[in-house]
């Protein structure tokens, strides 16, 4: 580096004459571990933080950056606070732990310092090896923060967190279904967010910018339904003391949503399949004819297939609606998902919190990991939020979340639910047909009693590879 006192790593440096970095140092004792000018001639502006709160508080007031923990209690009490503070900004901060050789005999340091910190050094310090850290934190932070702003960023990855390989195909599918104007189906258990889906769908079509407009189709009676949706004229029926603009007038030119559309009455239907097939429908108690400018997109948790060889669908709306499809995996199939909404959400909601609660025990997080969630990430917003509040201790268990009743974590067995068993079974199914079929997919739907629409749809649900036949 010569004479320029300046620490440089991914195109970013700091030092005299450019932009100071701030840097959050914690340490309970009186000294550092490092002599701080030999920090802050290098370009660092230190603010020193000797308690958790005091530490956490300026993590707020900085909103992101980079930290140095000098860690020397390694008491299971004072691991369990430095978790729960260095997890509360692990998607804002870069840590570099500092630390004495015997920590890392412990367990629970180790787990603290590979989950929470993106690099330790064993003091004495080596000040130009630490420097070197410091750069490679701060380009980690710089390359986050721009991720995070940059144009690339997309409303979904706001809204649905999460990095497992299931939702990072539905952002997948999310961005390629944005880019038509075709209705779009969303099938989903109950509380894995379909709604957000297609928001997300609506935000990054052409559409983006106009109306977007739900509606609950199993929440409104069938007498008000209809008036919900298409309007109605001054006088139509007793009540009707003026003109109401429907759901869909309201939606012109943007997207209307249709939240549980299988609870849809048949009457409904037939109304609903004029404008899906013509974009032409008439205001209750109207003559006049409208136009309408909208896409459909309509979600439900009901197997439709199934609602329609019952005649409780018709099947002709449905084919409608079904153009495009998106399944929203449940958060039981969404590995590793369910740790990082926890942490979200402690976040979201921590004005609720009990002022004593710093974060998650390891416990409660792999209770939260091994927990079925049949109520998905609605019952886990449910149960965090519930906790956050109930705690009485600094660190939430899986007793707070309701889950101690399935005894030690370590000691349960994986078992298979009656849903994953049919899913298995089905891909098996299929798989073996398009074999059978040397990649046929007319025969081998015919072999597994079903259309080829309906074979597309489960091929892709199950990311099943097909080839075509040869000449």
């Amino acid at each position: 580096m010569g004479n320029d006192n300046r620490t440089e790593h991914f195109g970013f440096r700091v030092g005299p004459g450019g932009e100071s970095r701030g840097l959050l140092v914690y340490c309970a004792a009186k000294t550092l571990p490092f002599c701080e000018a030999d920090i802050t001639s290098h370009g660092w502006n230190l603010t020193r933080a000797s308690a958790w709160g005091a530490a956490r508080a300026h993590m707020d007031r900085l909103g992101a950056g980079v930290g140095i923990v000098c860690l020397q209690d390694i008491s299971e009490k004072a691991v369990a606070e430095a978790e729960a503070v260095l997890g509360y900004g692990h998607n804002r901060f870069r840590w570099i732990a500092i630390l004495d050789l015997a920590f890392l005999k412990s367990a629970v340091a180790n787990h603290l310092i590979s989950e929470c910190c993106l690099d330790f050094h064993v003091a004495p310090v080596d000040v130009p090896r630490l420097l070197h850290s410091l750069g490679h934190a701060l380009g980690m932070a710089h390359l986050s923060r721009n991720h995070s702003r940059g144009p690339s960023e997309t409303c979904f990855e706001k809204n649905i967190i999460g990095a497992s390989q299931a939702i990072k195909a539905t952002f997948q599918r999310i961005a390629k279904i944005s880019q038509s104007d075709a209705p779009v189906l969303i099938q989903g258990e109950t509380g894995t967010g379909k709604e957000l889906c297609a928001l997300a769908v609506h935000a990054h079509s052409a559409r983006g910018s106009r109306p977007f407009v739900a509606v609950n189709c199993g929440a409104l009676p069938d007498k008000l339904i209809q008036s919900e949706l298409f309007g109605h004229e001054k006088g139509a029926f007793t009540g009707a003391h003026q003109r109401k603009i429907g759901r869909i007038e309201a939606a012109e030119g943007g997207t209307l949503f249709l939240d549980e559309i299988g609870d849809l009455s048949l009457d409904l239907q037939v109304n609903l399949l004029r404008v899906l097939q013509g974009g032409s429908y008439e205001r209750v108690g109207g003559t006049e004819t409208l136009r309408a400018d909208i896409r459909v997109i309509a979600a439900t948790h009901v197997d439709m297939e199934k609602a329609v060889s019952e005649k409780r669908f018709r099947e002709d709306l449905y084919y409608r609606l079904n153009v495009l499809n998106l399944d929203v995996p449940p958060l039981r199939s969404r590995e590793g998902d369910v740790v990082l909404l926890a942490r979200h959400w402690f976040e979201m909601f921590a004005a609720e919190k009990n002022p004593r609660v710093r974060g998650f025990s390891r416990d409660a997080f792999a209770a939260l990991s091994r927990h079925h969630w049949p109520g998905n990430v609605r019952e886990l917003i449910n149960r965090v939020r519930r906790a956050m509040v109930m705690c009485e201790r600094q660190l939430i268990g899986p007793e707070d979340l309701g889950l101690d009743h399935v005894g030690s974590y370590r000691d349960i067995p994986v078992e298979e639910t009656l849903a994953e068993a049919r899913e298995r079974a089905e891909r098996e199914a299929i798989c073996e047909a398009v074999d059978k079929s040397a990649g046929n997919l007319s025969r081998a739907a015919r072999s597994l009693g079903i259309s080829r629409v309906t074979l597309y749809r489960l091929l892709d649900k199950y990311q099943i590879p097909h080839r075509l036949p040869q000449n």
